[in-house]
């Protein structure tokens, strides 16, 4: 098992799109620009240099308390 994952989508200036993946049933929570972009598990894997990896595709955005 890969202990990576790819995040499609969201805002086009991540800086990373190879990512840890969280422990099962959770989504993936990147801060980013004062508040966090929200990516869940989809069914589909895509090949990278980094092998097979799950696909995470992005789904909201949620500000940071200012």
């Amino acid at each position: 098992m890969n202990d990576k994952a790819l995040l499609e989508g969201g805002p086009k200036d991540l800086p990373d799109r190879i990512v840890p993946v969280p422990p099962p049933g959770n989504d993936v929570k990147i801060e980013f620009l004062g508040g966090y972009e929200h990516f869940r598990a989809t069914p589909r894997s895509s090949d990278t240099a980094q092998g097979t990896l799950p696909v995470y595709e992005w789904w909201e955005r949620t500000e940071l308390p200012s």
